[in-house]
Formats: structure tokens, sequence, C-alpha cells
């Protein structure tokens, strides 16, 4: 799979953008603030209706203007899927497929799938569990499309549960059957996205050691780890054990809005004492590894975005990276750097074509 055209309209610092991708690695130069990762952010919303950094759409048009447009031109298994997104101010956000409205945006989320890699990522390891929760739901929703519904329906239930433990401390009026009746549907809510989960990371975990071990060339002993309070209690017996501290407290403090995921090096915490650059590397190698696992659950290539990712990388890890990402395991690269001639040096010495375009002020020259 790989996208073939791009054109947008009123999105984020361009008025008007229109271009031709190559199917193979593609590189997008300019300075810091010309917009090169605004065009990323805008192959993000076709793949998964959304930004990348903003969930806010309206904050996505182009200040003065009162709409924007997206439009992508894919080839998918020698079939052409044309994806449209538009937002209006104080309007509800419209997606396209092929010129057909979705009903339900969760629809689209897994047809083209996505992999970007940004500094942003950095929150994964530095900040606090949701956002590695995030990152699972994130790869896991693009290969089951009944999870999303799952998470709703846990989140939904999690709010009531929660919200009637205020009511009875408020009140001070306990009612045994109604909880009896949310903890009956949380656990079972709950008890399946836990089995995804962990069954995701079986299967996730050795392709991540494998890349990290590519990248860093050996050169460091890491580990991710699943943690979750499941592991050890059912999420039925866990509310019923701990209903006293959830009064207190007003609030559901077992589940699986309590998994996290353990990054280690050398037995460490990563976020304690992995380098700027050992943290890099675990961020990408996590990435590749949600390629590879895409990969193989999808039977063919999503898209993988990588933007400004050299920075704090050793020249030895990013040959590594590239040589990688240039093979035939992937498909379509996007990429952005501020530095033309650190990119045609890289990709001349790994000997890979790459399609350049110059990005400034909004403007976009192949």
């Amino acid at each position: 799979m790989h996208l073939q055209q791009l054109s947008f309209l009123n999105f984020k610092n361009y008025t008007e953008a229109e271009l031709t991708l190559s199917p193979g690695v593609n590189a997008f130069v300019g300075n810091n603030g010309a917009g090169k990762t605004n065009l990323l952010d805008a192959v993000h919303y076709l793949s998964l209706c959304k930004s990348y950094f903003n969930p806010i759409d309206s904050q996505q048009i182009k200040q003065g203007a009162d709409f924007f447009m997206i439009n992508g031109i894919f080839e998918k298994n020698g079939d052409k899927e044309v994806v449209a997104c538009g937002v209006k101010r104080n309007q509800k956000k419209q997606f396209k497929r092929n010129k057909k409205d979705y009903t339900r945006l969760a629809d689209h989320i897994g047809l083209l799938p996505l992999v970007m890699i940004s500094p942003y990522d950095i929150s994964i390891i530095i900040e606090g569990s949701e956002e590695r929760r995030k990152f699972i739901d994130n790869v896991i929703s693009q290969t089951d499309n009944r999870y999303l519904d799952e998470l709703i329906a846990y989140n939904k239930v999690l709010t009531n549960r929660n919200a009637m433990l205020k009511m009875m401390a408020d009140t001070g009026r306990f009612d045994p059957e109604l909880l009896d009746v949310l903890d009956e549907q949380l656990a079972a809510s709950g008890t399946r996205i836990f089995e995804k989960r962990r069954d995701f990371m079986e299967s996730f975990t050795p392709i991540f050691n494998a890349h990290y071990s590519f990248i860093s060339n050996g050169a460091e002993q890491v580990e991710l780890a699943y943690e979750s309070q499941l592991l050890n209690d059912s999420l039925t017996d866990l509310l019923k054990k701990n209903i006293g501290r959830d009064r207190a407290l007003e609030r559901t403090g077992s589940g699986i809005h309590k998994d996290d995921l353990q990054f280690n090096i050398h037995g460490m915490p990563m976020k304690k004492f992995g380098s700027q650059g050992q943290q890099k590397s675990f961020l990408i190698a996590l990435k590749l590894a949600q390629y590879t696992f895409l990969t193989q659950k999808k039977a063919f290539k999503p898209l993988l975005l990588l933007d400004d990712i050299f920075d704090k990388l050793d020249d030895g890890r990013v040959t590594k990276l590239m040589q990688m990402v240039s093979n035939n395991d992937f498909g379509q690269v996007l990429i952005t750097d501020t530095s033309l001639s650190r990119v045609q040096q890289i990709f001349e010495a790994i000997n890979v074509d790459v399609k350049l375009f110059k990005v400034a002020e909004g403007t976009i020259d192949a």
C-alpha cells in the first residue's frame, strides 16, 4: 500500500498544496517551522481520522480560514482508495472513502494503517501510564475493529461506576445491587480488553527485541514488560476485594485503566537511566515493531512516517535505521529533516533512491 497523491486546503500553515509521491522513500527538507511536520500530520488524518498532535480539529484550520480539506489517493492491493477529510468551524467532521460518507469514523481505522515516529513520542517514556496504554490501544485498534468498541464500552461503565461511588459518598446511601450490575459489566469488558492486550504483548515483545538489537548493534540489554493487575487476579475478584478502598477514594482503583508498560535498560528504568540516544532508539524500535506487527496482521505494508528522527542518534544508528526501513520489509516511507545534505549523504551511502521535496513557509517544491 502507498499514498500516490496528497492535496490539502487551509490546513495549518498551508493555503494550498498538491504533490505526487514516490512509492519508496520521500524526504521533506526545510527549516524548523516551514510545515514539514504539518504535511505528515495531513497523512495521519487520512489514515486515523485525527491529528497526531492535537485532538481539536478546528485548531488545524489555517488562521483566517473557515475550513480545511485533505484528500489522498492510495494504491492498495491493485485498487485505488480515495479518502477525503473536511472540517468546518462549528460543524461535525466529514470523512469520506470513495465519495461515500462514514457513519462511524471507527469503521475507517485499520483500513489504511500507518506508523508515525516523532520527537513527541518521548512522552511514551517520560509521561504517565496513559501514554503507554494509548500506544498499545493504537496498535491493536488498527488490527481489530471491535477493540475500539470494547474500549468505549469499558470507559462508559467505568465513568458510571465512578459517578455512583461519588453519589454514594455524597448521600451516604449504598446500593450493592446496582454496584454488582456495574461490576459485572466492567469485568466482562475489562477482561476481554486484558486478554487482547496480553496476547498482543506476547507477539509484540520478541519483534521489539529484534528491532532494538539491530538498531543498537546488540550494544544494550533492554526489557519491555506488560504490567496489569489482571495478570494475578480476575477483575471480578479485584472489584469485590477493593470495594472499601474504592468507596473511600470515590473512584475505581482496579481494572485495565491501570495497565502499564515497563521499559528497562540493563535492569534499570529507561526513563531515569537511559541516555537521550538510548531513549530515542527504544522509541524507534517500539514503532518499527508496531510496523512489523501491522504488516504481519494485514498482509500488506503500512505507511511509515519519520518526523525529525536523525537528531540525537549517532551516525551508526542512523545508517542502521535507514538500511532497515529502505529494504523490502518496509514500503512507502515519508521522512522530514532540516538538512538537505544530510538526507542526500545518508541515502547515497546506502545506495537507496529518495524523492526530495523542499518545504518553505507553507510551500512544497519537488
